[in-house]
């Protein structure tokens, strides 16, 4: 059975479906972080199939092939160490100052005019197998109780016509998962990123639209900033913005309805619970994408 080595230290969070953990370990005086991942067992497909979203040897593969990634890098690869249970991935421990929102928009836009290479191991359709998640637990019934009911049913009514056009958009390069933690410096213009569990291909603009999520700044200051950037000028900038819209309504909506189902079980009426603390940010980031909604709805 596999056990960290003596010596390294633990990193907190790293815990993941597959993920045992994270640890800082040093070789030669440099300092390398490494995670391990189990091998998935026989009542686990889900992370048997290289398309899937949730496929277990993707880190490993693009530690092993990654050079072909602009404007958002991976860190360096010291090595990856296979066993039967599983394997170690060693990347450097990146250190610099945390990439702001701006230039994580211009990373991001760079890194969309990659055409994607033919590697079995990219993830396929992101937003798809979200949505298709969703049907499996019957779409949004709590939301269905709030004020909220109009919109979302007339998204999931719509989503059919919505994934059919965001589908037929070219495909692109995306990191699949931009949050700030996985953002962990920047280095110039570039901006190094960490979990490339689903690196695949998406329509430019989906990786913003994800990113939009976790930031501060307005969606349309972020838009703006990925399309005024000299990379997307190859862009089209219709298609940016509705695959943008497409992966922020869909994805904050579904946030919203995890979190709200989460907590409606308990006693009390369901009113009560928008101010949970496990809830209110999800409602709150849910209005603060109302012109996202509407936009999306109108086209």
């Amino acid at each position: 059975m596999w056990q960290p080595e003596p010596g390294w230290t633990p990193v907190p969070g790293g815990r993941g479906a597959l993920t045992v953990g994270l640890w800082s370990a040093e070789i030669d005086g440099r300092s390398w972080v490494v995670k391990r991942v189990r091998r998935p067992g026989p009542d686990e497909p889900e992370h048997l199939d290289p398309r899937g979203p949730a496929y277990w040897r993707r880190e490993a593969e693009a530690a092993a092939d990654h050079a072909w990634l602009v404007g958002v890098r991976h860190p360096e690869v010291l090595q990856v160490d296979e066993d039967d249970d599983g394997y170690c991935l060693w990347t450097e421990e990146v250190t610099g100052p945390e990439p702001t929102a701006l230039l994580t928009a211009t990373a991001l836009a760079r890194l969309a005019t990659v055409e994607p290479p033919d590697r079995p191991w990219l993830a396929g359709t992101l937003l798809g197998d979200r949505v298709r998640l969703m049907a499996a637990h019957d779409g949004w019934p709590t939301l269905q109780r709030t004020n909220v009911a109009d919109l979302a049913d007339e998204l999931w009514r719509r989503r059919g016509s919505i994934l059919e056009r965001y589908d037929a958009l070219p495909r692109r390069v995306a990191h699949g998962d931009v949050v700030p933690a996985n953002l962990v410096a920047a280095v110039g213009e570039e901006v190094v990123a960490i979990d490339w569990s689903s690196l695949g291909i998406a329509p430019a603009g989906a990786d913003l639209g994800y990113f939009a999520l976790s930031c501060r700044e307005d969606f349309e200051v972020l838009l703006g900033t990925y399309l005024d950037s000299p990379a997307a000028k190859a862009l089209d900038t219709a298609e940016v913005r509705f695959a943008a819209e497409a992966m922020a309504v869909y994805t904050v909506v579904a946030r919203a309805e995890w979190a709200l189902a989460r907590v409606a079980k308990g006693e009390g009426a369901l009113a009560a619970k928008f101010r949970h603390p496990a809830v209110a940010p999800h409602l709150r980031a849910l209005q603060r994408h109302f012109p996202q909604i509407e936009s999306l709805l109108a086209m």
